[in-house]
């Protein structure tokens, strides 16, 4: 029998053809073996899920707004590894969008030459090496970077997180692509900014409560590092009239490094490779581990 799927909380096109692609069948919510959740906003989820639902497909990578849903019950499984080029790609943009000033020459009202710096043979502190990490890696393979890669337990030529503190001072840029989890708020905090170098770029991607944002707003009002590129940022939205807003040294977008035009599209490559693995009874792609928080 084909495993059986229901989308909600609507029915999308991209990720319904996906489940069939995959060897499923779409059906009812009562008489689904999975279910794939579309909307990013968990409100709408459904309180108790029909015991016969064994896989639950998240749409986003992070589960923090999710952990009050997941059990231990089924399996679950993120979105993540769908994402990573996309997000990869808009660090990059920030990346050499800072170290080349274009966010200050974009408000400049009078031709100026300030210096500018470059990206080739830079060294990239690179916090977290998942599906966004190793895109971004691959990226930046042309410019001929030395990456120091930190991750959680420091495996495969990476540095463990505990040992963090060698990396502040060495880097030019610091990407922080990890997941948000209690032991990772506030990552970035004042000691780590002030170990930093005067012209070093803090670029972040990943979720806004990684950095401590009033230790960033102070680092940055006092030229402790060259600026700060912000996808994510925290409180988010971004409150109008918030002092980042005005600061000079910071660039920030509204957390678009995902697009939504191709969101649904990168979803069902990962929804039609896990209905196919359910079906073989193999692992499935981005499990959700709640003993390390996402």
């Amino acid at each position: 029998m084909p495993i059986t799927v229901h989308v909600a909380p609507e029915s999308d096109p991209e990720v319904e053809a996906a489940v069939r692609a995959g060897g499923g069948e779409i059906a009812p919510l009562a008489d689904a073996d999975a279910l794939v959740w579309v909307d990013s906003n968990p409100d709408g989820f459904p309180s108790e899920l029909p015991d016969g639902v064994r896989w639950v497909q998240l749409p986003s990578a992070g589960i923090e707004r999710w952990l009050d849903r997941v059990d231990r019950e089924r399996q679950w499984t993120t979105a993540s590894g769908a994402f990573g080029r996309p997000v990869a790609e808009h660090a990059l943009g920030l990346m050499l969008a800072g170290v080349r000033r274009l966010h200050e020459f974009a408000r400049a009202k009078t031709w100026t030459r300030p210096p500018i710096g470059e990206l080739a043979g830079a060294t990239v502190a690179l916090i977290g090496t998942g599906s966004i990490g190793r895109a971004l890696i691959a990226l930046l393979d042309p410019f001929d970077v030395e990456i120091l890669a930190v991750t959680r337990r420091g495996r495969d030529d990476t540095i463990p997180i505990g040992r963090a503190a060698e990396v502040w001072p060495r880097a030019d840029f610091v990407v922080v692509a990890a997941p948000a989890t209690p032991a990772t708020r506030h990552l970035i905090g004042a000691p780590e900014l002030a170990a930093m170098r005067e012209n070093a770029w803090l670029v972040n991607v990943a979720r806004g409560a990684l950095v401590d944002t009033d230790a960033l707003v102070e680092a940055l009002a006092r030229g402790a590092i060259a600026g700060a590129a912000l996808d994510v940022t925290d409180p988010e939205p971004l409150p109008d009239g918030h002092p980042l807003w005005d600061e000079p040294r910071a660039l920030i977008t509204p957390h678009v490094a995902n697009p939504d035009a191709t969101l649904m599209r990168d979803l069902a490559g990962l929804v039609r490779e896990n209905v196919a693995r359910l079906s073989a009874g193999e692992p499935l792609r981005s499990p959700v581990d709640l003993d390390a928080g996402y």
